[in-house]
């Protein structure tokens, strides 16, 4: 199959070898290879026409990355950035040299924690207890029965809710002052009320999800928590390293 650009991963020092028997995306996987650019090397295979974002290919993207973060730090690109030829690849790269350098100093042992929290959805005396406005919306619905009092009722419940989620999970990253480097907010996800990602030493992982684990327990009536990672910093690498589509 005839290539149709070049595919980018990241860059590395240019120090940073390959993981043994590193291969990239594509059916067969690419040869993954190196583009050395002064002090910098770009991580770089083929590219091949049709490339969609299928589980094998996302998980060759990501696994490769955090096989090179291993041994030293990468500045990751997302899934699916191709450049149309080396010389783009080379140009781009040179042009930001000392600021990619910089980046890489920066995440340089550590990892990206991702937190999502969406509110508890069954504890609904806790929030009529609490919430004036949700138990007076009750009280109404029980006195005036019908549909449009119920869609109320359930309206103010999922508001009501969301609230209680939220003020909690407000109070989250406080938690982990002395443990993450920086914190960076994501984009809105539907049904969550906290979207965060954090740079975090390598070494200090387990004490991470110590502290996530421990403000889930505290507030189980009141949210639900998930911890994603380790992961490629790609929240903290703004904006993408490299001339590419995507």
């Amino acid at each position: 199959m005839t290539a149709s650009g070049i595919y980018v991963y990241g860059i590395v020092g240019s120090s940073h070898g390959l993981p043994p028997g590193a291969v990239g995306v594509g059916e067969p996987p690419a040869p993954v290879r190196l583009l050395p650019v002064e002090d910098l090397a770009v991580v770089v295979s083929a590219a091949y026409p049709g490339l969609r974002a299928r589980r094998r290919d996302l998980m060759a993207h990501q696994g490769l990355l955090m096989a090179l973060a291993e041994t030293g730090p990468v500045l990751p690109m997302r899934f699916g950035m191709v450049a149309p030829d080396e010389a783009t690849v080379l140009a781009g790269v040179a042009a930001r040299g000392s600021e990619h350098a910089a980046v890489l100093e920066r995440l340089d042992s550590r990892i990206e924690m991702n937190i999502k929290i969406t509110p508890v959805q069954d504890n609904l005396a806790a929030l009529i207890r609490e919430d004036p406005v949700v138990r007076g919306i009750r009280d109404e619905t029980r006195r005036h029965p019908g549909y449009e009092a119920n869609v109320r009722l359930g309206e103010a419940v999922a508001a009501g809710l969301r609230r209680r989620a939220a003020v909690a999970a407000a109070r989250l990253p406080a938690e982990f002052a002395g443990i993450a480097d920086d914190m960076c907010s994501g984009p809105e996800v539907e049904g969550c009320v906290l979207n965060a990602s954090f740079l975090v030493p390598r070494r200090a992982e387990g004490r991470f999800r110590g502290v996530a684990e421990r403000f889930a327990a505290v507030h189980t009536d009141r949210l639900d928590l998930r911890v994603n990672g380790p992961l490629p910093c790609y929240s903290f690498v703004v904006p993408e390293p490299v001339p590419a589509r995507a």
